[in-house]
């Protein structure tokens, strides 16, 4: 390396020691609140609260009873939440014991982005696509600006978010991996290919929504490792060579998901351009998610394919918190000694201490583009 070369590389060591800084160095956002779009990773009792409430085992770990999460306990948004100093939040279709003042979450559990011809009793897939939880933002908000004014005293605003807020919240979103499970039971891989485009326009559809009616700060998560969940494993049998890469994920699973989540990062730095007041943050889950389950014994976790809860024997499957039958005996799907130790709980959703793990390497920046903090996603890079 000649010295003109050295100098340029100090130079560039240089510059990015003063980004560094320059970053840590920025005053949080303080956000004063959030509001969310998604699916069953991020919902806190939307699903629960439209359908069929989800049963225990779910919830026990942490609230000690089920409340709305496809989990033990807590799911990333909570800890969103948490690493904002601001509360976990309510679903939208929560009809008691909510309080709006610091967001709102829309996210329901089989939630898409795309509408689907089919109903929640059939593949579980979610009536409310992301289009629909824009709509229900729209009205949250329109419907919060009127009772703001028509309120009589600060305890009936108490519960309500502050209208002018709205432009200071983060937008949260992770959506887009049951549209992937769709595609995979419906259409061939070059067909889901096809549907990539649209599906990303979509999104970038509802953020264009959101930006227009003043939000600037937006955090989306790419889809996850969508090979990688041991329901994957369910009655297979004599499987191809190379069907499973060596942690027992489905190989072509997971390249589908690595090609979504290049056409949706390509999409999001597009959109940067077509909104420049907006600070967008695209999170790599995929990243930190496929790291966990890659290194699972380093990381005090037992084989990512191994489920917690419910009955799963051969091929016997009974899900966390049903009952059903095996060997002519009554079985319940209930939950393993020591959930803190697996990163499935119930072979389609991550377990309390595995989310967390995820939560701790995304909101530090170490799998964002920008690489920027949560508390610091308020500014444009």
């Amino acid at each position: 390396m000649g010295l003109s070369e050295v100098f340029v590389v100090f130079f560039f060591f240089l510059s990015c020691v003063k980004c560094v800084e320059l970053k840590d160095s920025s005053p949080s956002c303080s956000f004063p609140a959030i509001y969310n779009f998604g699916d069953s990773n991020s919902d806190t009792g939307g699903i629960s609260a439209a359908f069929v409430p989800i049963p225990s085992p779910y919830g026990q770990g942490f609230f000690h009873k089920p409340f709305g999460r496809d989990s033990d306990g807590r799911v990333i948004l909570d800890f969103i939440a948490e690493k904002l100093k601001l509360p976990y939040l309510s679903a939208y279709l929560n009809s008691l014991g909510t309080n709006y003042r610091h967001g709102a979450n829309f996210a329901t559990g089989g939630s898409t982005i795309r509408k689907q011809n089919e109903t929640i009793f059939q593949y579980g897939i979610s009536p409310f696509s992301l289009d629909i939880q824009i709509v229900q933002f729209n009205q949250f908000k329109a419907r919060t600006k009127q009772l703001y004014q028509e309120a009589n005293n600060s305890l009936e605003r108490s519960k309500l978010p502050v209208p002018e807020e709205f432009a200071k919240a983060l937008y949260t979103f992770d959506i887009g991996q049951n549209d992937l499970s769709v595609g995979f039971r419906k259409m061939n891989f070059d067909q889901i290919r096809e549907t990539m485009p649209d599906i990303v326009n979509q999104l970038a559809s509802a953020v264009k929504n959101i930006y227009e009616q003043g939000g600037r700060s937006f955090w989306i998560h790419n889809t996850g490792p969508i090979g990688c969940m041991p329901v994957n494993l369910f009655y297979k049998h004599d499987v191809p060579a190379g069907y499973f890469d060596q942690y027992g994920c489905v190989k072509d699973q997971n390249t589908i998901a690595v090609e979504f989540n290049k056409k949706l990062k390509d999409r999001v730095v597009k959109l940067r351009t077509e909104l420049p007041e907006a600070a967008i943050t695209y999170v790599d889950v995929y990243a930190a998610k496929y790291g966990l389950i890659s290194n699972t014994k380093n990381e005090g976790f037992v084989d990512p394919m191994k489920i917690c809860c419910g009955y799963h024997v051969n091929d016997t499957h009974i899900w966390c918190g049903n009952l059903g039958t095996a060997n002519g005996k009554d079985v319940y799907g209930t939950s393993c000694e020591k959930p803190s130790m697996y990163v499935s709980w119930d072979g389609v959703h991550y377990a309390e201490a595995a989310n967390h793990w995820v939560a701790d390497r995304i909101l530090n920046g170490t799998f964002t583009d920008p690489a920027t903090p949560i508390l610091q996603a308020c500014y444009r890079h």
